[in-house]
């Protein structure tokens, strides 16, 4: 990799927020699917949990692979799944969602630990969603049309996040793990071997203070041995 390539790298990663997270239920729609991914991308998100059935969520992964590369997409089969995953984190969870209890999206505090939940354009997110969320918010409406498309409404809330967590100082430094940045920076600037380790169940090679694979070729005759580390071992 050029200097460029890992000065970019490392600077992006340097803004990820792990503590702020988006969970789409049952967002089938790929379009949609893949705007909220690239949403996530751009205020520093790290990972996406989509509560979508198996054939949706295939179809989404042929059309959204470009912004695959940079959000880490975590797929499952009902909500409480995915929430399990994210009390346990310490989240908020936040349903755009209109109704009695809603508020307006800018008034809940994105600095803290949080997962914004995101519902189908047409049905909103659904009841066992609603029953598990600390906040509704909504955005204000001034015209005759009742609601955003669900990426722009992910996009308008997102921004306000970003903005929360950047007067906060939530960007100055870096903020994800060491083991978590290091895996992040491998598969981001080494997409073939990361594909090459993950189809074989590898661990993924070290590398040098240049970024790039240390030894390379040591490296490959010990996967050809079989005696290369394994990425369970």
């Amino acid at each position: 990799m050029t200097p460029e390539r890992i000065a970019r790298l490392r600077q992006v990663l340097d803004l990820r927020q792990p503590d702020l997270c988006v969970v789409t239920d049952f967002v089938n729609k790929q379009r949609n699917l893949s705007a909220i991914v690239r949403n996530c991308d751009a205020v520093g998100i790290q990972y996406l949990h989509a509560v979508i059935g198996e054939e949706d969520y295939t179809a989404f992964r042929g059309t959204a692979m470009g912004s695959h590369d940079w959000v880490s997409i975590r797929h499952y089969r009902q909500p409480a799944d995915a929430f399990a995953v994210l009390r346990r984190a310490g989240c908020q969870l936040v349903a755009a969602h209109l109704d009695a209890r809603a508020v307006d999206f800018r008034s809940v505090d994105y600095t803290r630990p949080t997962a914004i939940v995101f519902g189908a354009e047409r049905r909103g997110v659904g009841p066992a969603t609603l029953e598990e969320a600390d906040h509704c918010v909504t955005i204000p409406m001034m015209g005759m049309v009742e609601s955003y498309n669900v990426s722009v409404a992910a996009g308008i809330i997102l921004a306000e996040a970003q903005r929360q967590r950047q007067l906060a100082g939530c960007y100055a430094r870096p903020r994800l793990d060491a083991a978590a940045y290091d895996r992040l920076f491998f598969e981001w600037g080494h997409p073939q071997v990361r594909d090459f380790c993950r189809q074989r169940g590898l661990a993924y090679p070290p590398l040098n203070a240049e970024g790039e694979i240390e030894n390379p070729s040591g490296w490959y005759a010990r996967v050809k041995e079989g005696v290369a580390p394994r990425e369970d071992q």
